[in-house]
């Protein structure tokens, strides 16, 4: 079960550092988008910092997620790039593909947390 959850673990960091990294290099073509998410883009356009600053966090998150000994503090920090993501599937682009992505991803994320909540409890007090 230990290697599962690590295979598991590697590929969810691996795929957060992958979007954080075409945040910044632009190499993965984007898909074809409804003009309502042209609007939302071109918002985010506009804050020249926040797609970096999500880039920054997907990496980071990713990098942390990977390791067994800064998992917890990397699913803590991936938790909101992820509501994000999971808000924007299920309101916005409704696409099955991205909804059953998003989910997976989500619970696994929450499994990390519920995984290392004793790690969590000093947060807590």
């Amino acid at each position: 079960m230990k290697i599962v959850k690590f295979i598991i673990c590697l590929l969810f960091g691996l795929m957060f550092v992958n979007a954080g990294l075409d945040k910044f290099l632009h190499y993965m073509p984007m898909p074809e988008i409804t003009p309502e998410q042209m609007k939302i883009f071109d918002a985010f356009n506009k804050l020249h910092w926040l797609m970096p600053l999500v880039g920054a966090v997907e990496i980071i998150g990713g990098l942390l997620f990977i390791f067994p000994k800064t998992r917890a503090l990397g699913a803590i920090v991936i938790f909101p790039v992820m509501v994000g993501i999971i808000l924007h599937v299920f309101t916005i682009d409704k696409s099955t593909t991205g909804m059953s992505i998003a989910g997976v991803l989500f619970l696994i994320n929450l499994w990390m947390i519920a995984d290392n909540k004793e790690k969590y409890k000093a947060l807590l007090k």
